[in-house]
C-alpha cells in the first residue's frame, strides 16, 4: 500500500482553469469560485448558461462576499448567492404535498393551486430524479401499495386506498412496474429499488435501497445522475420507486452523525454492482481510512493495476454510493483535488470535515 497523500489546502485554481470551467459552464466548479463580468456588473456561477463574455472582461472571486464587495450584483439567471445544491422552494412545496398524503393523486390543476407550473415541475424532476413529477407520485403510491401487501393488507383495501379508481387499473400499473401480479408480491424479495431524498449540509441526496442494502447515494444535482440511474436499473433489473425503507432510514441517521463529526465508519449494508474492475476499485475505496487520502496512482497499485490511473479515475467516477464509498478521498499525486462528480466544492468540504475530526 502506498502512503496516503496529504490533504489539499484550497486556493483558487489557475486562471486558465477557471476560464475553461466558466466558458464550458462546468457545474463541478460551482462553489469553488464565482465570475464577475465587467461589462454587465454581474457575477455568475461557473455553470451559468447565459451568453459568455470575452475572457478579457471577466475576473474571478473566491466567493459571493468578495464579488459583492467588488461592486458586482448576482446574476438573476443562475442565482449565485444561493448555496449550490439548494432545493428550490417549489420542489419543497411539491414534496411536502406528496408526503402529507402519499396516496393522493395530484393533477396539473393541483400543482397550479400550489403555485407551481406543471411543465416546470416536469423538467426539474426529470433532471434531478430521472422521472417526471407525476411518475414520482405514481411510484410513491405503488411503493406504498407494495409495502401494504407485504404487511398482509387485503388487495381490495390496497387497490382503492392508494389512489386507483379500479382494481383493473391498479393491477395493470402494479404488474407493469413490478413484473408480477399484486397477489404474488408478498413472496417476491427485492421487488423494487426504493428511493428517497435525504437532506444534508451539502444539499439533498438521492438514496436508493433494496432489501439487501443501500445501492444509491448521489447528490441530486450530480452530473450524469440520470445516466447513473438508468445503469443502476439495468444492472439490478428492478423498478425505482420513491418510498420508505429501513436501510434508507439507517442511512439518513448515519449521515446525520457523520456530518456532525460523530461517526467515522458506516454500517449500513451496501449493494454495488459494476464490472469486476469497478467493484475492485470500490472495495479498495472503502479501505481508505477516515481522515486520509490516496492518490489515483496509489489506488491503481492497490487494485493490482499499476499505471491504470485513468481506468481507476473512471471507476471512481462511476461510484453510485457517495460518501459511504469514499471516492472523495482520492486526489491527484500532487495533492490537488482532482475531479468529483458532486462538485469540487463538496469534495473540499468533505475532506475538511474529516481532517478536522
Amino acid at each position: 500500500m502506498t502512503a496516503p497523500t496529504t490533504l489539499f489546502t484550497p486556493t483558487l485554481p489557475p486562471r486558465t482553469e477557471m476560464e475553461r470551467a466558466f466558458l464550458d459552464a462546468d457545474a463541478s466548479y460551482d462553489g469553488i469560485f464565482v465570475t464577475g463580468v465587467r461589462t454587465t456588473g454581474i457575477f455568475c456561477r461557473p455553470s451559468c448558461r447565459a451568453r459568455k463574455p470575452l475572457p478579457g472582461n471577466i475576473e474571478f472571486f473566491a466567493g459571493v462576499k468578495e464579488a459583492l464587495f467588488a461592486g458586482y450584483r448576482p446574476c438573476k439567471r443562475c442565482d449565485p448567492a444561493t448555496p449550490p445544491g439548494t432545493v428550490p422552494d417549489f420542489v419543497k412545496t411539491l414534496l411536502d404535498a406528496v408526503e402529507a398524503d402519499p396516496n393522493r393523486r395530484l393533477h396539473d390543476q393541483d400543482l397550479r393551486d400550489l403555485g407551481v407550473e406543471p411543465a416546470k415541475a416536469r423538467r426539474y424532476f426529470l433532471e434531478h430524479y430521472g422521472m417526471t413529477f407525476h411518475a414520482y407520485c405514481r411510484g410513491r403510491r405503488l411503493s406504498g401499495a407494495l409495502r401494504q401487501l407485504r404487511s398482509g393488507d387485503s388487495l381490495d383495501d390496497v387497490a382503492l386506498g392508494t389512489g386507483w379508481d379500479s382494481h383493473s387499473g391498479f393491477r395493470e400499473a402494479f404488474t407493469r412496474t413490478f413484473g408480477t401480479a399484486p397477489g404474488a408480491a408478498r413472496n417476491v424479495p427485492d421487488a423494487a429499488v426504493v428511493m428517497a431524498m435525504i437532506d444534508t449540509p451539502l444539499g439533498p441526496m438521492v438514496a436508493g435501497a433494496t432489501d439487501a442494502g443501500l445501492c444509491l447515494l448521489e447528490f441530486s444535482d450530480r452530473r450524469m445522475l440520470e445516466a447513473q440511474l438508468r445503469r443502476l436499473q439495468a444492472l439490478l433489473k428492478q423498478p425505482m420507486l420513491p418510498g420508505d425503507h429501513p436501510h434508507l432510514e439507517q442511512t439518513r441517521q448515519e449521515l446525520a452523525r457523520y456530518f456532525d463529526g460523530k461517526l467515522t465508519d458506516f454500517t449500513v449494508p451496501l449493494v454495488f454492482k459494476g464490472t469486476p474492475f469497478e467493484e475492485r476499485v470500490w472495495r479498495e475505496l472503502c479501505a481508505i481510512p477516515y481522515g486520509k487520502t490516496e492518490s489515483y496512482a496509489g489506488l491503481a497499485t492497490r487494485v493490482a493495476s499499476p499505471g491504470a490511473q485513468r481506468a481507476v479515475g473512471r471507476a471512481n467516477g462511476m461510484n453510485r454510493i457517495s460518501i459511504i464509498i469514499p471516492c472523495h478521498r482520492v486526489v491527484n499525486s500532487d495533492g490537488k483535488l482532482g475531479g468529483y462528480g458532486g462538485g469540487l466544492w463538496r469534495k473540499h468540504w468533505l475532506l475538511g470535515l474529516e481532517r478536522a475530526k
